[in-house]
């Protein structure tokens, strides 16, 4: 299941979570965040409930993208006990993401 995290349910969803979550940051006029879209489906879909994987829109979630000072999307964050881990900026490798997550 991909989530979708915006402003209002961000501290709730991410930074309060018990595991650690995949948030993928994008915006739908975006060519490489069109791309980047089915791998987290399906990076989702394969680590099912052990990681929470969900998206957030740029464009409509404006105090995500200024709170962690995102300049280029598709912007991939890997977040562990409310702190950013690892972060991937632009196309990504699924395998880099899934080495993340481990």
């Amino acid at each position: 299941m991909v989530y979708e995290f915006t402003d209002a349910n961000f501290d709730e969803e991410v930074l309060k979570a018990d595991k650690t979550v995949l948030v993928d940051v994008y915006a739908t006029w975006c060519g490489p965040c069109k791309m980047m879209s089915p791998l987290i489906d399906e990076i989702a879909e394969e680590l099912g409930d052990s990681v929470k994987v969900g998206k957030v829109d740029s464009d409509e979630n404006p105090e995500i993208a200024d709170k962690y000072e995102i300049m280029s999307i598709p912007t991939i964050m890997v977040i562990k006990n409310g702190q950013v881990v690892k972060t991937f900026i632009g196309v990504t490798a699924k395998s880099e993401i899934l080495d993340a997550l481990k």
